[in-house]
C-alpha cells in the first residue's frame, strides 16, 4: 500500500466477515446493508431506558378505535408518532424484504423495521382490494399493516393483543347495537365506541 492511499479507504478483514448474512450489497459496497436479506443488529443490544419508556408507554384509551365487527385497533399514524418520538424522524424506517405479491383480492409484501441502523422486526403486511385501479392504494395499506405488525415486537400498544384488556375496554368504552343496512333492509349487530355518533348511511341505527 503506497502512502497516497488513506487507511480508511482500505477495507479491513473484520468489516468483511459479518455474522449477519446480507450485510453488504452484492455490488460490494462496504458498509451498505442489504435489508432485503440482512438481520444486521438483531437483538445485539437493548435500546436505552428513555427509548424503552416511550415504546412501552400505556396506550391512551382515547386513541383506540373500534371496527364494526368488534375489533379494536390503533390508527397507523399513532404508531408512526411513537416511533418518531422514540427515535426521531429519520431514525427509523421500513425496508421491503420481498416483491409485492398481488393476488386476486389481496396485496401482500414483507417488510423489515429498522431502527437506529439495526433490524428489530420483520412482518408481512396485507391489504384487500376490490378493483384493479385500487392496487396502488392497497400497496400503501399493505405497508401500513406491516408497520403495525412490526411494532408488536417493540411493545407498542401491546395491550391491544391482551384478551383481558380487550374485554375491559369494550365493556367500558364500547357498545354493541342493532343497525339496519338500508339498501338490503337486513339488520346486523355492530360495535362502536360510546362516544362516537350513531351509524349513518348505508346504516340506520
Amino acid at each position: 500500500m503506497d502512502g497516497s492511499t488513506p487507511p480508511e479507504a482500505v477495507p479491513s478483514s473484520v468489516s468483511l466477515s459479518s455474522p449477519f448474512p446480507g450485510d453488504f450489497t452484492a455490488a460490494g459496497d462496504i458498509g451498505s446493508t442489504d435489508w432485503s436479506t440482512s438481520y444486521h443488529g438483531l437483538s445485539t443490544q437493548a435500546f436505552s431506558k428513555d427509548i424503552a419508556n416511550i415504546l412501552l408507554a400505556p396506550v391512551d384509551d382515547m386513541d383506540i378505535e373500534m371496527k364494526p365487527d368488534g375489533l379494536i385497533y390503533l390508527p397507523e399514524i399513532k404508531y408512526r408518532r411513537v416511533l418518531n418520538k422514540a427515535f426521531g424522524p429519520g431514525g427509523w424506517g421500513l425496508a421491503p424484504r420481498s416483491e409485492t405479491n398481488v393476488g386476486p383480492k389481496i396485496v401482500s409484501r414483507e417488510y423489515a423495521l429498522v431502527c437506529q441502523g439495526r433490524l428489530v422486526a420483520v412482518a408481512r403486511g396485507e391489504q384487500e382490494y376490490f378493483d384493479p385501479s385500487n392496487i396502488p392504494t392497497a400497496t400503501e395499506g399493505c405497508k401500513s399493516n406491516a408497520l403495525m405488525r412490526c411494532c408488536k415486537d417493540l411493545g407498542i400498544a401491546s395491550e391491544l393483543w391482551d384478551p383481558r384488556f380487550i374485554r375491559e375496554f369494550k365493556a367500558k368504552y364500547c357498545v354493541e347495537v342493532f343497525a339496519e343496512h338500508v339498501p338490503t333492509k337486513k339488520k346486523y349487530k355492530l360495535w362502536r365506541r360510546k362516544d362516537q355518533p350513531k351509524f349513518d348511511y348505508p346504516w340506520k341505527e
